[in-house]
């Protein structure tokens, strides 16, 4: 696997991990109601939207560059 690759592959993984990280939070703030929970669903659902991004534009980049077929 390339470097390119491994790239992609990394940002998918990340973004996933956040998702499931915003999920929990919302989980936890659902049942336990801690405010601070909100705040870490938020910012990981900020984290993940940056990563998903991230990734499009990256893509992107590496197709016009003609470097991944």
């Amino acid at each position: 696997m390339s470097i390119k690759g491994f790239h992609i592959l990394f940002i998918i993984f990340s973004t996933l991990l956040a998702l499931g990280v915003g999920l929990w939070c919302v989980w936890v703030d659902l049942t336990v109601g801690e405010p601070v929970y909100l705040a870490g669903a938020i910012g990981s659902f900020a984290c993940a939207l940056a990563l998903l991004v991230y990734g499009v534009l990256f893509y992107r980049k590496m197709k016009r560059l003609r470097l991944i077929t």
